[in-house]
């Protein structure tokens, strides 16, 4: 069970990092500055991070 629950932290690390680095790309291919695309780089981030919480303990109640 605690291989599962690695796993899935793992897995949803390296989507938000994933979206993160796509987000700050597009913004620079924006031509937005270097701070602003590292500000919505980190909002995506905390997106993802926040939504995969949210999703997590809707299950939780679910489940048990």
């Amino acid at each position: 069970m605690i291989a599962v629950v690695l796993l899935t932290t793992a897995v949803v690390t390296v989507v938000a990092l994933l979206a993160a680095a796509a987000a700050g790309k597009l913004a620079r291919m924006e031509n937005a500055s270097y701070p602003t695309a590292l500000t919505r780089a980190a909002t995506t981030f905390a997106a993802v991070i926040t939504l995969a919480a949210v999703v997590a303990s809707a299950l939780a109640a679910l489940l048990t």
